[in-house]
């Protein structure tokens, strides 16, 4: 069993490519939540609150492990304990169905305020969730590639 030392391989935890991929998750959700919470009244909507909920829980996760990250590249060594790349796995899996899910939602609602002509929601706010919602997918975009590449580093293993 080996516990560190070796490349990690492209965009699996402790390289360089999982480090931009985390960073890209992090920078992307954060749109998200501000463009959903702040200014706007999103909690009309539970699709919307559903959408503030899984970026809540993505932002943590892609910013512990992109200090995980960080490190392993600092220290010269991939991390390769197979319990925590199992947890890591796993976690991007949920998270990245949940973040899909959430986008999906949001978007839907968006799409059905729309058809109204714009009656139950100002220019404003739907530009706002439009952002919110796009940022979103491009955060489940990075999320469900980290977890195919540590999918993938974990198989071969």
């Amino acid at each position: 069993m080996d516990h560190g030392g070796g490349r990690a391989g492209a965009g699996a935890v402790g390289s360089a490519g999982s480090l931009g991929l985390r960073v890209g998750q992090a920078v992307f959700s954060s749109a998200s939540l501000l463009f959903m919470s702040v200014g706007v009244e999103f909690f009309s909507y539970t699709a919307f609150c559903f959408l503030v909920t899984i970026m809540g829980l993505v932002i943590p996760w892609s910013c512990t492990l992109a200090m995980i990250d960080v490190y392993s590249i600092f220290m010269g060594g991939a991390l390769r304990v197979p319990g925590v790349m199992f947890v890591v796995v796993v976690g991007d899996c949920v998270l990245s169905i949940l973040s899909f899910a959430a986008a999906c939602s949001s978007a839907a609602v968006i799409d059905l305020l729309l058809q109204f002509h714009g009656s139950h929601c100002s220019p404003r706010f739907c530009g706002r969730y439009q952002l919110s919602a796009m940022m979103a997918f491009l955060s489940w975009f990075l999320t469900a590639a980290s977890a195919l590449f540590n999918f993938w580093f974990l198989a071969s293993r």
